[in-house]
């Protein structure tokens, strides 16, 4: 650790650093040890899409795919093997950061199958499979924030699992899914249940949302904008919505902290849901390939990066307490959307940002299942 790795100074201002990132190789060469030691990291959260990448064409899990063929198991229960395996690895590397933080870090998030998203029932049954089968008490369950994952998120927190909500884009869903947690805690503690040691995160998305919004404006645009300050304040929009966005959703965190339901559970012990930035790579190599971690530095807060940002926030984050800087202004920001001259409909681009997620998601795990199935059949004919 020097001075110059800017990954430890964020720390000091309340926010954890997770990577986005997990493989077999990771863990078996101790990259993951050394990330934790030179980066800081208090966390690793994975996806379908990490999984495809990690294992497609990988020669690192042949060997177990073997056993699994042997052991006549069928594709999915290869896969979950293979998973599970890296998941309940990671999860014992990061078991003294859960001790040491009290249980505040140290977790690593596995997805239920993205192609559930919109069943409620098979949800929650398979978040408790997942939780049960891992058996880590630092395992995070990923649930997107969708209508149906809601209750879902409700109902397995009452059971005491460990939940990281996803693809959260709209402000609006955000207060959704903590409130979610609330109702979970109080089924609890109306069980006279512990809630001391449950723990949730909730994702939310940052990259693709300005992805999105400055595609509209690129194409308001090149149709054709004759007023110049009109064009001006389009242009100044762009690469601005999704901090916007993610700074007002914190302010609403602080609310909800401050309500006398939230300070019940929280003199029983309850841990605070944090708001969890993800989707932090930057697409547009025209800005700053760390600004969705310099401007969203505070407080209770998770960090989640790709090792490509991870890396460069090491070399030039400008690290500062901003979360509740410019908060005017990011009210502002959103205002100026519905302006007539703009347009741009901010829940309309959150649905479709939703549903363009999960599908991100279930691309990944069919592609990786077909992968693994072809794998299978090739060297069960070997």
């Amino acid at each position: 650790m020097t001075a110059t790795n800017h990954l430890f100074e964020i720390k000091e201002f309340g926010q954890s650093i997770w990577m986005d990132n997990l493989a077999r190789d990771l863990i078996k060469s101790g990259d993951l040890e050394k990330f934790i030691e030179t980066r800081g990291l208090r966390g690793i959260t994975s996806n379908p899409a990490i999984f495809e990448k990690a294992i497609a064409g990988n020669v690192m899990y042949d060997a177990d795919i073997e056993a699994g063929i042997k052991a006549k198991k069928s594709t999915l229960e290869i896969y979950e093997s293979l998973v599970f395996d890296d998941i309940r690895d990671a999860c014992d590397i990061f078991k003294p950061i859960y001790d040491e933080s009290g249980g505040l870090d140290g977790y690593i998030s596995i997805e239920v199958p993205p192609d559930i998203a919109d069943d409620t029932e098979k949800t929650i049954s398979e978040a408790r499979r997942y939780y049960n089968a891992i058996g880590k008490e630092n395992v995070m369950i990923k649930i997107p924030g969708t209508s149906k994952g809601i209750p879902a998120v409700e109902q397995v927190i009452s059971e005491g699992i460990n939940v990281n909500v996803t693809l959260l884009f709209s402000v609006t869903s955000y207060v959704e899914t903590f409130w979610a947690y609330i109702r979970g805690l109080e089924k609890r503690v109306a069980e006279g249940k512990d809630i001391s040691k449950i723990a949730s995160v909730a994702s939310f998305f940052l990259s693709r949302i300005d992805s999105n919004i400055d595609g509209k404006i690129d194409e308001k645009i090149k149709a054709g904008v004759p007023d110049q300050n009109i064009r001006d304040r389009m242009v100044a929009i762009k690469g601005k919505v999704a901090i916007a966005n993610a700074k007002i959703a914190y302010q609403e965190y602080k609310k909800i902290i401050q309500s006398d339901r939230w300070k019940a559970l929280s003199a029983k012990g309850a841990n605070v849901q944090r708001l969890l930035w993800a989707s932090t790579g930057t697409k547009n190599p025209d800005y700053s390939d760390v600004m969705y971690v310099d401007e969203l530095i505070g407080s209770d807060t998770v960090n989640t990066l790709p090792p490509a940002t991870i890396e460069a926030c090491a070399d030039h984050c400008n690290v500062a307490d901003r979360i509740e800087t410019g908060v005017e202004e990011s009210y502002n920001l959103i205002e100026t959307l519905k302006d007539p001259d703009i347009n741009i409909n901010l829940d309309t681009v959150m649905d479709e940002l939703l549903v363009d997620g999960i599908d991100k998601f279930i691309k990944p795990y069919q592609s990786l299942m077909q992968s693994l199935e072809d794998k299978v059949n090739r060297l069960a004919a070997v």
